[in-house]
């Protein structure tokens, strides 16, 4: 009886220290901390913890983040914008935000828009399908490495 006591108090506790954190994570990105933004950000789109599945607030809050220069939220962004996922769809915008990343060395956003080594080589490579297959798998992976980062 002890045990399934103790188990309960354990699990009430972890519950608890999990709220305070997304409600943390809320106050910071609320007062404008890009990496909480981006973590806020990611609680919408993957719908954890308490939080809705919203992908019109993940990209609102994902964009805050962006704008204030954290380059993997530029690459999501630029990935939604090519997904059309929580804002009007916009190749251009998403070409942008690609720029944005890669002009500070992000690997990923080089290769999608064709300036990496092997677009100067004889490699030959389809980007188009690089750039369709990131606008499926960016949002959900990168969204998943901000809410393990510290």
């Amino acid at each position: 009886m002890r045990k399934i006591l103790y188990l309960c108090l354990l699990l009430l506790q972890s519950f608890c220290l999990f709220a305070q954190t997304s409600e943390a994570v809320k106050q910071l990105a609320e007062q404008g901390d890009a990496q909480a933004q981006a973590k806020l950000a990611s609680l919408y789109l993957l719908g954890r913890d308490g939080f809705e599945k919203d992908e019109k607030l993940a990209a609102e809050w994902m964009e805050k983040a962006a704008n204030q220069g954290l380059v993997d939220a530029q690459v999501v962004m630029a990935a939604m914008y090519d997904k059309g996922m929580g804002v009007v769809g916009d190749r251009d915008k998403a070409t942008q935000w690609y720029e944005k990343a890669a002009a500070k060395g992000h690997g990923t956003s080089l290769a999608i828009l064709g300036k990496n080594d092997a677009a100067q080589g004889s490699v030959q490579f389809n980007y188009q399908a690089m750039r369709l297959n990131a606008a499926r798998s960016i949002p959900t992976e990168y969204a998943k490495r901000f809410l393990t980062a510290k």
